[in-house]
């Protein structure tokens, strides 16, 4: 999570005991609980709120599927899966035989 390992934390912790005291830990630690659930309150508020005014349609939105980076991803992942379909020859031109060599312009090169 957010890249912290468990020695990170400890030193945080370490810290912040000896930044706060023993004594506000306590106080610190369930205030950040509160901030913590009103962010995530206002967040599905937010959800919410978008998905009724996008419509029935749209009631299984979800507010990462927004994230342009799962956007690509999604698309890339259905490109991937769809079979392979030949690609169309351009007017005059035709695939090479097996053996054949492609021609060549000295004049153009």
């Amino acid at each position: 999570m957010f890249g912290v390992g468990l020695m990170e934390i400890s030193v945080i912790v370490v810290v912040a005991i000896l930044v706060f005291g023993p004594d506000r830990i306590p106080d610190l630690a369930r205030q950040a609980g509160q901030i913590a659930r009103q962010v995530r309150r206002m967040a599905n508020n937010a959800r919410d709120e978008l998905r009724a005014e996008l419509g029935p349609e749209y009631a299984d939105l979800e507010l990462r599927d927004l994230d342009p980076r799962e956007i690509v991803r999604r698309h890339i992942a259905e490109a991937l899966d769809e079979e392979d379909e030949p690609v169309p020859a351009r007017r005059g031109l035709r695939p090479l035989d097996e053996g054949e060599v492609p021609p060549y312009d000295a004049d153009a090169t």
